[in-house]
Protein backbone atom coordinates (compact mmCIF):
# COMPACT_ATOMS: atom_id res chain seq x y z
CA UNK A 1 0.00 0.00 0.00
CA UNK A 2 1.43 3.70 -0.70
CA UNK A 3 1.10 6.16 2.00
CA UNK A 4 -2.02 7.66 0.37
CA UNK A 5 -4.23 4.81 0.70
CA UNK A 6 -3.08 3.49 4.20
CA UNK A 7 -5.79 3.42 6.69
CA UNK A 8 -5.70 6.06 9.01
CA UNK A 9 -5.63 4.79 12.54
CA UNK A 10 -8.86 6.01 14.75
CA UNK A 11 -10.69 6.52 11.62
CA UNK A 12 -13.93 4.24 11.53
CA UNK A 13 -15.85 3.05 8.56
CA UNK A 14 -19.75 3.70 8.28
CA UNK A 15 -21.81 1.06 7.76
CA UNK A 16 -25.33 1.55 6.86
CA UNK A 17 -26.85 -1.32 8.89
CA UNK A 18 -30.09 -1.78 7.02
CA UNK A 19 -28.10 -2.70 3.92
CA UNK A 20 -25.38 -4.99 5.65
CA UNK A 21 -28.89 -6.31 7.07
CA UNK A 22 -30.61 -7.28 3.54
CA UNK A 23 -27.19 -8.10 2.29
CA UNK A 24 -26.89 -11.03 4.72
CA UNK A 25 -30.40 -11.80 4.61
CA UNK A 26 -29.71 -11.81 0.34
CA UNK A 27 -26.71 -14.50 0.96
CA UNK A 28 -28.46 -16.51 3.44
CA UNK A 29 -31.65 -17.22 0.93
CA UNK A 30 -29.58 -17.43 -1.84
CA UNK A 31 -27.64 -20.64 -0.39
CA UNK A 32 -31.48 -22.08 1.08
CA UNK A 33 -32.37 -21.32 -2.50
CA UNK A 34 -30.01 -23.27 -4.17
CA UNK A 35 -30.71 -25.82 -1.69
CA UNK A 36 -34.38 -25.96 -2.58
CA UNK A 37 -33.83 -26.22 -6.06
CA UNK A 38 -31.36 -29.07 -6.03
CA UNK A 39 -34.34 -31.06 -3.54
CA UNK A 40 -36.56 -30.51 -5.84
CA UNK A 41 -34.90 -31.77 -8.84
CA UNK A 42 -33.85 -34.38 -6.54
CA UNK A 43 -37.01 -34.90 -5.98
CA UNK A 44 -38.36 -35.23 -9.54
CA UNK A 45 -35.89 -38.05 -10.36
CA UNK A 46 -36.70 -39.94 -7.55
CA UNK A 47 -40.62 -39.41 -9.34
CA UNK A 48 -39.30 -40.38 -12.54
CA UNK A 49 -37.05 -43.42 -11.65
CA UNK A 50 -40.79 -44.76 -10.20
CA UNK A 51 -39.27 -45.63 -6.57
CA UNK A 52 -41.77 -43.95 -4.45
CA UNK A 53 -45.55 -44.29 -3.97
CA UNK A 54 -48.31 -41.90 -4.74
CA UNK A 55 -48.97 -40.77 -1.35
CA UNK A 56 -44.91 -40.07 -0.85
CA UNK A 57 -45.50 -37.94 -4.10
CA UNK A 58 -48.08 -36.23 -2.67
CA UNK A 59 -46.40 -35.55 0.16
CA UNK A 60 -43.16 -34.71 -1.60
CA UNK A 61 -45.21 -31.80 -4.09
CA UNK A 62 -46.96 -29.82 -0.46
CA UNK A 63 -43.74 -29.75 1.15
CA UNK A 64 -42.14 -28.02 -1.75
CA UNK A 65 -45.05 -25.83 -2.63
CA UNK A 66 -44.53 -24.98 1.06
CA UNK A 67 -41.14 -24.25 0.88
CA UNK A 68 -41.40 -22.16 -1.94
CA UNK A 69 -44.18 -20.03 -0.44
CA UNK A 70 -42.36 -19.48 2.62
CA UNK A 71 -39.09 -18.27 0.28
CA UNK A 72 -41.44 -16.17 -1.61
CA UNK A 73 -42.31 -14.65 1.95
CA UNK A 74 -39.22 -14.00 3.23
CA UNK A 75 -37.40 -12.39 0.06
CA UNK A 76 -41.09 -10.24 0.53
CA UNK A 77 -39.50 -9.46 4.10
CA UNK A 78 -36.22 -8.23 3.37
CA UNK A 79 -37.34 -6.21 0.05
CA UNK A 80 -35.21 -8.94 -2.32
CA UNK A 81 -36.30 -10.39 -5.87
CA UNK A 82 -35.17 -13.13 -7.29
CA UNK A 83 -32.50 -12.04 -9.33
CA UNK A 84 -31.18 -10.62 -6.14
CA UNK A 85 -30.77 -13.91 -5.13
CA UNK A 86 -29.03 -15.18 -8.12
CA UNK A 87 -25.41 -14.83 -8.38
CA UNK A 88 -23.44 -13.91 -11.32
CA UNK A 89 -21.13 -16.18 -11.53
CA UNK A 90 -19.33 -14.29 -14.51
CA UNK A 91 -18.09 -16.59 -17.56
CA UNK A 92 -20.34 -19.45 -15.66
CA UNK A 93 -23.54 -17.84 -15.99
CA UNK A 94 -26.00 -17.18 -13.12
CA UNK A 95 -26.13 -19.82 -10.20
CA UNK A 96 -29.71 -20.48 -10.13
CA UNK A 97 -31.10 -21.71 -13.27
CA UNK A 98 -34.48 -20.50 -13.75
CA UNK A 99 -36.18 -23.71 -15.41
CA UNK A 100 -39.45 -21.74 -14.97
CA UNK A 101 -41.15 -18.70 -15.00
CA UNK A 102 -41.46 -16.48 -12.20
Amino acid sequence: MTADRAPRPGRRIEVDEESVRKSLAGLVLTIVELLRQLMERQALRRVDQGGISDEQIEKLGLTLMALERNMDELREHFGLTEDDLNLDLGPLGPLLPRDRPP
